[in-house]
């Protein structure tokens, strides 16, 4: 493992709370680590407790190094595993800090303490979720009064119905974990490339032939059929001021579809824009879902900026895709179309990025609101070029998003909104 960067005060001696159950607290983390996210068991916290017997320690180095040693199985495991030791082992004023950063999010001044990738969920799993609700509802938590529910939508399904913008800070980090959870698939695509099978609808001459001058007999016609495997996917991610809380989720959503990569697709790429194109791809590639969004809110400086979607789309047409669009791509164009430059400059983009991309998913949260018409500009301009148009907002929409790339069929709202822009 390679060494943390505590520096030195790693050195002092260790300050926990043991009184004799060190055994019972080093139990009570590996739980802890485990609800965090990584995957430890029973025998992962015995064997940390014989070594501790065993080899003893005097510093807090010696003790953060034996833990690391019996606990973790893999690098990206690092950053959580070093939150849970500052927030358990190290200084008890850090727990009222844990508790401030499960509160909904407000302004602070730049020196107030800022959460590390990970540090969120480490409090969480050393608090229980108790963080998330306030005190009042935790000293009132006997005092519970039983109604008839039958008639009425679970928690559940109205966390999966609920607007990102509505929820509160315990909703969106359950809303998180429901999108890291998600059992994404892609429909698979033809491939140039051939490969051998009895039932397949190209005869294979060669191998025919081969087969014949090896053994002097033609009888079997040999056949075979085109490979399949799995598309690309692009995404181009908007990150305007509109935007910005419904694009934190849809980065979370991304981040998912790239740790599947392998599995799904071909290749994953993320882009966002305001005022300029960005590539994140680098940074998503992170294992830890809260160091990836990290790097990229760091290397991303237009973050709820203005819109200058067909500016975007013509950078991304002009410098990226032929690089990324090459193997049969499906983009996702994930903004609200509310441009403030030229619509007839993103018209002619968008028309240049469908003819470039195998299929063109545009999500748009303001579907949300069943009034909502192709009236904007930047929205009329869109609308023509993409092949599907769902509705971004919720749990329940992205089940939606992944269905069809799964099936790849649906236009979604497409057609409703085309025949009231002709009428308008």
């Amino acid at each position: 493992m390679p060494r943390s960067g505590f520096g030195p005060e790693m050195t002092s001696p260790i300050s926990a709370p043991t009184h004799g159950r060190l055994a019972e607290n080093i139990l009570h983390f590996t739980r802890a680590l485990r609800a965090a996210g990584i995957a430890v068991g029973t025998g992962h916290a015995i064997r940390a407790v014989e070594a501790i017997a065993a080899g003893g320690f005097t510093r807090r180095s010696d003790f953060y190094h034996m833990l690391a040693a019996c606990l973790l199985t893999r690098p990206e495991q690092r950053a959580i595993f070093d939150q849970c030791f500052h927030i358990f082992w190290r200084d008890p004023q850090i727990m009222e800090k844990m508790l401030g950063l499960m509160l909904p999010e407000m302004r602070a001044p730049p020196h107030e303490h800022q959460p590390r990738p990970g540090e969120k969920r480490a409090a969480e799993a050393l608090l229980d979720g108790s963080a998330a609700k306030p005190p009042e509802a935790v000293e009132r938590a006997a005092d519970q009064v039983e109604f008839d529910a039958r008639l009425t939508l679970s928690e559940r399904e109205q966390l999966r119905r609920r607007d990102f913008e509505q929820m509160s800070a315990a909703e969106i980090s359950e809303a998180r974990r429901a999108i890291a959870r998600l059992q994404l698939s892609s429909r698979p695509i033809l491939s140039r490339r051939m490969r051998a099978s009895p039932h397949g609808t190209f005869a294979d001459w060669r191998r025919t032939m081969r087969i014949a001058v090896r053994t002097g007999n033609m009888a079997e016609l040999k056949m075979r059929k085109r490979r399949e495997r799995p598309p690309a996917l692009v995404a181009l991610c908007d990150i305007s001021g509109s935007m910005a809380g419904y694009s934190r989720m849809f980065l979370h959503f991304l981040h998912a579809a790239m740790n599947a990569e392998r599995r799904t697709w071909q290749s994953v790429h993320v882009f966002t824009f305001a005022t300029r194109l960005s590539n994140i791809t680098r940074h998503l590639r992170a294992r830890d879902v809260d160091k990836a969004l990290a790097l990229s809110g760091h290397s991303v400086g237009d973050w709820e900026g203005g819109t200058r979607i067909g500016e975007a789309l013509r950078s991304f047409n002009r410098d990226w895709s032929r690089r990324v669009l090459g193997q049969g791509a499906i983009v996702l164009l994930i903004t609200d179309g509310l441009e403030r430059g030229d619509p007839e400059l993103l018209s002619r983009e968008a028309a240049r990025l469908q003819r470039s991309c195998r299929k063109l998913i545009w999500l748009n949260p303001l579907l949300r609101f069943e009034g909502f018409e192709a009236r904007a500009a930047g929205v009329r301009a869109l609308l023509p070029h993409v092949d599907s148009l769902l509705s971004g907002h919720s749990l329940d929409s992205m089940d939606d998003l992944v269905r069809l790339l799964s099936s790849g069929d649906g236009a979604g709202e497409k057609a409703r909104l085309m025949a009231g822009s002709h009428t308008a």
